[in-house]
């Protein structure tokens, strides 16, 4: 940057936020959704909760709701503690799955009486192909021929990743719909990045590709959750499979 400056600072919302809300109820807006930084609740799961994060989000709340501004919260938006990453690797250790739980879980405790709306991850389809086919995003995990990361593997850690989130989102639900809904009014979901594919021609390969680009894409982390993964992605597992055996013989 010519002058020097860097995005340190950028907009400054934790200290502007009261401005923000400002400018967001003088536009008639009635709603906003944003994101809680899963490092500023829980920066360190051995150190405990941290009050003055909890504190941060329960001012913005506040305004919000007392201005007339409905909340809408993200539970995780691309960002995670540090830890999560040394000690289970992201996204791709089993055990993150517990903690994600936990933190969703201290989140519904402190902020539930006033946020009647909950995603908890925000595009999973896009993050998994960014940080772990093509490494752009952290933790910037890929191999060839999608990138030249230093550590990655394109062709296995994304459905690995991918996986562990989709069981997350379960549990963190699950909770949620247990222990909060009855009491907190609230509903809770997850956001997508929505695409759609048509067949450049009518002949039935093109027709394929298709429905197994809208099955990578799409219907992986939709139709689960309505019980229609089975038929859905049939040939996106197929396709999966015949990949890894290739793979496999070619020592790739």
């Amino acid at each position: 940057i010519d002058d020097g400056r860097n995005g340190d600072v950028a907009d400054d919302h934790y200290h502007r936020y009261m401005e923000d809300v400002e400018i967001i109820h003088s536009l008639g807006v009635n709603s906003y959704r944003f994101s809680i930084s899963w490092a500023r609740i829980l920066p360190s799961r051995l150190g405990g909760v941290n009050s003055a994060g909890v504190a941060f989000y329960d001012r913005l709340i506040d305004a919000l709701v007392h201005k007339g501004i409905e909340p809408f919260v993200t539970l995780h938006h691309f960002d995670l503690p540090h830890e999560m990453e040394t000690r289970y690797g992201g996204w791709l250790g089993a055990e993150i799955r517990e903690e994600f739980d936990y933190y969703a879980d201290v989140c519904f405790k402190a902020f539930g009486d006033r946020v009647k709306f909950w995603a908890t991850f925000n595009e999973p389809n896009l993050f998994t192909r960014l940080a772990y086919v093509l490494g752009k995003y952290p933790p910037a995990r890929c191999s060839t021929p999608f990138g030249t990361c230093k550590s990655g593997n394109s062709h296995r850690e994304p459905y690995v990743a991918a996986h562990n989130m989709l069981l997350s989102h379960a549990a963190a639900v699950h909770n949620y719909k247990k222990n909060y809904q009855a009491t907190q009014g609230g509903s809770i979901g997850i956001v997508i990045a929505m695409k759609w594919y048509e067949p450049l021609t009518n002949t039935t390969e093109d027709i394929l590709a298709a429905r197994r680009a809208l099955s990578f894409e799409v219907d992986w982390y939709v139709l689960l959750f309505i019980h229609l993964s089975t038929s859905a992605t049939t040939s996106m597992r197929m396709f999966i499979s015949a990949l890894h055996s290739c793979a496999t013989k070619k020592n790739y």
